[in-house]
């Protein structure tokens, strides 16, 4: 007769012996980790993101080499090339639901939700045309230019504005250069360093007064079937959540961009996101940056 608990005890010793030989293998394994090659290496848009990546991987222990991809892949196309197991084996992006149902997002927003906090990039000879606007009604009698495969469309869709679409967001500088529509809505994270790399030359103007705001965050994310990775990001960046590591990297890297940008004394229009995945932790206040001022 099989002696049961000498069974159990033996299966529970086998479980934790393959438990230590994981943990051990995760920990030994070197972690080749790809991630889109911005537009060049220049690119402060990255900066953060990969500055980031590198702090979480750090606090997990694993011996890891983060590398570029080998050729440009701006987000819509390196999107595809996650999901095929391609060329990247990690993006960061602007989440909505789509694209939680076809890929891992690890639900730490790591900009604290300013990728949804928006300001104006217009053409020099069009700023007379925003002294009329004093309200979300006059907001939406203005045409913004965003691209086409972007969350942000079908968000000021869903909120009433008329969208003018383009394959990639250089074609929308090209185009507000060019007086043709009236806004160009860039995230306070990403402005600066757009602005910058178009040169003083143009008649770009960031319009001072205003901003949008909708929820939203901008996760890493994985394939669907690389979940351990997806535990080794989470993992590193609550751990850097917890020591104020990560809030420290937050503030040195953006304090001083919001206020180059006079962020308090805008006015924030509040927009509602229809894309807002319902597992977003927005009852976690610690994940998020708080806008004082809005409409």
């Amino acid at each position: 007769m099989v002696n049961l608990n000498l069974f159990k005890r033996v299966n529970l010793l086998v479980y934790v012996l393959c438990g230590l030989l994981t943990a051990s293998h995760v920990q030994g394994a070197l972690w080749t980790i790809n991630y889109p090659r911005p537009i060049d290496d220049s690119d402060a848009r990255a900066q953060y993101p990969i500055a980031l990546l590198k702090l979480a991987l750090d606090k997990t222990g694993v011996n890891y080499e983060l590398r570029p991809s080998d050729r440009i892949l701006l987000t819509g196309k390196a999107m595809r090339q996650l999901r095929e197991n391609r060329e990247v084996n990690v993006v960061w992006s602007m989440t909505d639901s789509q694209r939680e149902k076809e890929l891992t997002p690890i639900r730490i927003p790591i900009a604290k939700g300013l990728i949804g906090l928006r300001v104006f990039v217009i053409n020099k000879n069009k700023r007379a045309k925003f002294d009329n606007v004093l309200s979300l009604n006059d907001m939406r009698k203005l045409t913004p230019i965003q691209g086409e495969e972007w969350p942000d469309t079908k968000i000021l869709q869903a909120n009433g504005f008329n969208v003018f679409t383009v394959p990639e967001f250089r074609e929308a500088y090209d185009l507000i250069g060019q007086g043709k529509g009236d806004i160009f809505p860039r995230s306070v994270i990403e402005v600066n360093a757009e602005l910058e790399a178009e040169g003083p030359g143009s008649n770009l103007y960031l319009e001072p007064s205003m901003a949008l705001y909708y929820p939203t965050a901008m996760y890493y994310f994985v394939s669907l079937n690389n979940k351990t990775l997806a535990n080794l990001i989470e993992t590193g960046l609550q751990r850097a959540i917890d020591d104020g590591s990560f809030d420290e990297l937050f503030n040195s890297t953006y304090a001083p961009i919001l206020t180059s940008l006079n962020m308090e004394e805008r006015t924030v229009f509040s927009l509602e996101n229809p894309l807002l995945p319902v597992e977003t932790p927005l009852s976690n206040p610690a994940l998020w940056y708080k806008q004082n001022k809005e409409e």
